[in-house]
Order: C-alpha cells, then sequence, then structure tokens
C-alpha cells in the first residue's frame, strides 16, 4: 500500500451543484449583493464563497469550517475560501443585505424554471409551510427555552411541493427565538409573502386573474388563525389548514349518518385507504369569523400503534382529524369531491420529510452565535436544499433511483463520487470511477446541465 496517487479526488459529483449555482446566476447575483461592501476587489468573490458554502452543506457539512471538502481538492474546485474568509463574508450579511440574498435565490429560481426545472403552472402548486425545533448545544443570540422543554431556535419554513422528485424547493424561512409561538399569524403571513417574492413572475397569484396560476397553501392547525386566513384570500391563493376538534365539532361528528361518510383514497387515481373515511360537517358548524366559502371536514381512521387520542376518540373507537379549506375567491368553487380533498390536505405531512432532509443537510445546527450569521445560515441550508432538487429535475429526471431518492443516498451515488483528472493537449478531464453504479448518470448530468442553460 502507497500514498504516491496522482490526479485523485473524492466528491466529483459536487462540481455539478456548484455548476447549477453558476450557470442559473445565483454566484454572480451574490457577488452583486455583497461587492459594495469591499473597499477593494477581494481575491475570493463572496457570491462564489457563499454557494461554495451552500454546495458544502448539500455534501454534508454542519459547519463553517466543512468548508475544507472543497478546499482539500484544489485541482477539482479551484481555490476556496479559507474558514476565517468564509467567516468575514458571513460577518457581511446583515439584515439589509437578507433581501438581497433572497432576490439573488428568487432570480436563479426564475433560470432554472426557464432551464427545465419549473413546474407545470396548470396545475395546482402547492405550498406546506411548517415550524421546527433547532436545538442549540451553546449559549447563541434569540436561543431560548422551547416549548418542548428544549433549549435553541423555532425557525418556520415554507417549501413548495415537487413530488415528480420526491422532494420540494425551499421558497423561504425566517429564523425566530425559541420561544416564538407555534400559531403566531404575523410570522406565516411573513413566510407566505417571502415565499411568493421567491417565485417567478409568472407563478405568483393574483386575486383578480382567476385564469392565473392556482397557489394552496397548506399547514397544520397551527396556521388555522383568522388573520392568516384572511391574508391569503387578500393575496388570491387557496388554503388548507388543520382545525382543531373541539366539542362543537364533536357534535357535528356524533349527528353524522353512516352514509355521510366517504372513503379515504390513497391515490389520485381512487385507490382506498384501509380504515379511513372523511366526512364534512361545514353546514352544522358556525364558520362566520373564517373567509366566505370555508369548509372544514373530518377525518377518522382506526387508531395506529402510538396515536393520541382523546376522551371522545376512546369512545368513538376512531382517531378524528379536521382541516378547514377555502378557495382563492370567495365565488370560486371546489369541483373535486371530500375523498380526494381530504387527500389533498393529507399531503401537508410530505413537508415532515423537507424539513427531516433538510436537517441532515445543515438546519440541525446554527453554528454561529450572532442572529445576522445564523440568518444568513439559514438562506444557505435553502440554496443548499434548492440546488439538489434542480439539479434532479434538470439532471435525473428519467432516474427515478437518482430523483426521488433522499440527500443521503444522493451525496453516496453522486456528490461523493471518486474521480481522476488528467491532462492531455491543454485539455483537462474529470474520469469518473468507471466501475461505479452511477458514473454514466453523472457524465451524462453534465452534459444535460450545460445543454440546458445553453
Amino acid at each position: 500500500m502507497t500514498a504516491d496517487g496522482e490526479g485523485v479526488v473524492s466528491h466529483a459529483g459536487a462540481e455539478l451543484l456548484r455548476e447549477v449555482a453558476q450557470f442559473s446566476g445565483l454566484t454572480a447575483a451574490w457577488d452583486a449583493a455583497l461587492l459594495g461592501t469591499y473597499k477593494a476587489l477581494p481575491i475570493h468573490f463572496p457570491g462564489r464563497v457563499l454557494c461554495d458554502i451552500a454546495v458544502a452543506i448539500a455534501d454534508g457539512a454542519d459547519s463553517i469550517s466543512d468548508l475544507q471538502v472543497l478546499r482539500d481538492h484544489p485541482q477539482l474546485f479551484g481555490p476556496v475560501a479559507s474558514t476565517p474568509t468564509a467567516w468575514r463574508v458571513l460577518d457581511r450579511v446583515s439584515e439589509a443585505h437578507l433581501p438581497l440574498l433572497r432576490r439573488g435565490r428568487a432570480l436563479a429560481r426564475k433560470a432554472a424554471w426557464a432551464a427545465g426545472a419549473g413546474p407545470d403552472l396548470s396545475e395546482e402548486l402547492c405550498l406546506d409551510i411548517d415550524a421546527t425545533i433547532v436545538i442549540a448545544h451553546s449559549d447563541k443570540q434569540t436561543a431560548e427555552p422551547t416549548w418542548k422543554k428544549t433549549f435553541g431556535h423555532h425557525p418556520l419554513l415554507c417549501f413548495l411541493d415537487r413530488p415528480e422528485v420526491s422532494s420540494g424547493e425551499a421558497l423561504s424561512g425566517i429564523l425566530r427565538p425559541g420561544g416564538a409561538g407555534s400559531n403566531t399569524a404575523q410570522d406565516h403571513m411573513l413566510v407566505l409573502d417571502l415565499a411568493l417574492e421567491s417565485l417567478p413572475e409568472e407563478a405568483r397569484p393574483s386575486k383578480d386573474s382567476p385564469g392565473g396560476p392556482r397557489l394552496l397553501v397548506r399547514c397544520d392547525a397551527a396556521g388555522a388563525t383568522h388573520d392568516f386566513a384572511d391574508h391569503c384570500r387578500t393575496l388570491g391563493v387557496a388554503f388548507s389548514f388543520g382545525f382543531r376538534v373541539t366539542q362543537e365539532v364533536r357534535d357535528a361528528v356524533v349527528d353524522l349518518d353512516a352514509d355521510e361518510w366517504w372513503e379515504a383514497i390513497d391515490t389520485d387515481e381512487g385507490d382506498l385507504r384501509d380504515g379511513a373515511w372523511a366526512a364534512e360537517v361545514t353546514e352544522i358548524l358556525d364558520l362566520e369569523a373564517w373567509p366566505k366559502g370555508s369548509r372544514v371536514v373530518v377525518r377518522r381512521e382506526r387508531p395506529h400503534p402510538g396515536a393520541q387520542l382523546s376522551l371522545f376518540d376512546l369512545v368513538e373507537g376512531f382517531r378524528h382529524t379536521a382541516f378547514i379549506f377555502a378557495p382563492p375567491r370567495e365565488d370560486d368553487t371546489i369541483a373535486i369531491g371530500i375523498d380526494h380533498l381530504e387527500l389533498r390536505h393529507r399531503r401537508h405531512a410530505r413537508v415532515e420529510d423537507r424539513i427531516r432532509q433538510g436537517k441532515a443537510a445543515g438546519l440541525h445546527n446554527f453554528p454561529c452565535k450572532e442572529t445576522a450569521e445564523n440568518n444568513a445560515w439559514l438562506e444557505l441550508v435553502l440554496t443548499a436544499a434548492d440546488l439538489v432538487c434542480w439539479s434532479k429535475l434538470l439532471c435525473f429526471h428519467d432516474e427515478p433511483e437518482l430523483a426521488r431518492c433522499e440527500i443521503a443516498s444522493f451525496r453516496y451515488r453522486i456528490l461523493h463520487m471518486a474521480a481522476r483528472l488528467t491532462r492531455s493537449g491543454r485539455v483537462t478531464s474529470l474520469r469518473l470511477d468507471r466501475t461505479w453504479s452511477w458514473a454514466k448518470q453523472l457524465a451524462l448530468a453534465f452534459s444535460r446541465l450545460r445543454t440546458a442553460f445553453a
């Protein structure tokens, strides 16, 4: 065994994400956002540094020092900023610069969608909002005791559901203190506004244009506030929120006849879900405080192991949940049945997968002491999720094993691939490991990416 190999590199697939950031214009947009904070031209431009951190996060980094994973391969990635330089760039992202970073992400999203990563705008776009606890293991600004009796932060996030790649685009997120409330209407309104600003113009809703894009905001009962519902109606987006099972709802459930329950379904093709039913109770409830056209559906199911049951559930023998929904405009009608409406709302649970994958890619830790730097880190975590999602949509759309795998598998199969760098006739070649099962797919991915942005 010898240690004299030459031109050998690992993490070759990470270069694909760097090219996504470059071709989509993200690197240039972030350069323009922060170059004004320098007195002279920097050696390492800020946009490149921030994009490299985002790529490192997708590659498995959970701190600034983990940027070393790219710096250790200068022959592949070129000059990469040192850890102190990366810290100084994060320090330059003040509260005034955050909107510029978000604007850069919006421009990159527009370019990526135009290159082929966009959704079908004739279909309904689902925006899922949810919060999560991020534990802090040291004293940091805005870190507080949480409602789960832990200590840390309580960020609120919004993802655009992209079921074609079993993933989501990270539209927006705000860093909140650990003690922030779960059902704070102002926070939900802010996250939704930021999410809509992150979408291209052609995908944003218009209250006065019924023929425009159809957007649905989904969240659990924490988002079911009158102010947030009114805000959705003002913006011209439909909503579907979890709804508390109050005594009024329980009384309505008891009054329902057996033939008023619909069998729940599992797929758009109508495959039934065993042991679950749904029924509408709108006419029995007082919904005067909600936007006109709001409707409430109750779902009952046989309890699964570990389900939290109320005394009412124990008596009835079923677990009951409910949700409230409304169209974007008062005079709109919803032409799908209760079973499909219930399925549409239940798919909000996929946001838990988005957050879980986010915590496997930088979201489980805010590494900085200052809030401003952690705000920048959150934007980089959201960017990492976007770069992975766009690369799947543009490069692996016909490879289900790669397009629909989670971030840990995507790293193992693509990002961490080994290769050799060779040089002949002034041409440098990246020669992927021919024995690796996904080498051909990555080689084709580079070609597809460059063609998409040509």
